[in-house]
């Protein structure tokens, strides 16, 4: 296959970048699963939604802190938004002339962002929502009260007593989740688009990572 190259931000040549590290990826796809599953699969408030939920909340800690001390193209600062960037990118792609990036392109950058914070979101609400139990408190109580264990049927009426907060989170956490479909949606379109304007598979990079020397 021949190699190309492209113009880069500083508009000289640079070689197609695969910036994506094993923890990138890796964070990605958990995400990326997580969102289909959750959205799409399981049972809204069964015990493997909010297992789910937990372990998103774990990734995505972990992404959080590997954009400060992970190489320079996983850090926040190789891409901090910026709309105006982003509509020059999208005027760019639209001439057939995108400029390659060696993280996340502009108006990728604000879709990055946008998931993070929608993802945020869910996970928070989520946490309103069950008062922040564990899946394993959340499944020994059904199982309580399942059992007709009263002082557990007490402890769960306690709880719910207060439901003008929980409504909200609902409200917004229902939201929220649709809304990280929308952008998962488009954000699959753009990557199909940039990698047809860059004649070049961006999902490649984010397989199987960088090419060996």
């Amino acid at each position: 296959m021949t190699d190309h190259t492209f113009e880069g931000e500083t508009g000289g040549a640079v070689a197609p970048p695969d910036p994506w590290d094993p923890l990138v990826r890796i964070t990605h796809w958990l995400v990326a699963a997580a969102v289909l599953v959750n959205g799409l699969i399981d049972k809204p408030g069964g015990i493997t939604h909010v297992w789910i939920g937990w372990a998103v909340l774990a990734v995505l800690a972990t992404r959080m802190a590997w954009g400060f001390i992970g190489p320079a193209e996983a850090r926040f600062s190789s891409f901090p938004p910026s709309p105006r960037a982003a509509l020059a990118h999208v005027r760019d792609l639209h001439r057939g002339r995108p400029k390659e990036h060696r993280s996340h392109n502009p108006a990728g950058t604000i879709m990055v962002y946008a998931l993070w914070a929608s993802l945020a979101v869910v996970v928070v609400t989520g946490l309103v929502m069950t008062d922040a139990r564990s899946p394993v408190t959340i499944a020994e109580e059904k199982i309580a009260v399942a059992s007709g264990d009263w002082s557990a049927l007490a402890a769960a009426s306690k709880k719910d007593e207060d439901h003008g907060l929980k409504d909200v989170a609902e409200e917004v956490h229902g939201a929220f989740a649709n809304l990280l479909l929308i952008l998962a949606a488009f954000h699959v379109g753009g990557v199909v688009v940039e990698s047809r304007a860059l004649r070049r598979n961006l999902l490649r990079p984010m397989l199987y990572g960088k090419h060996k020397a």
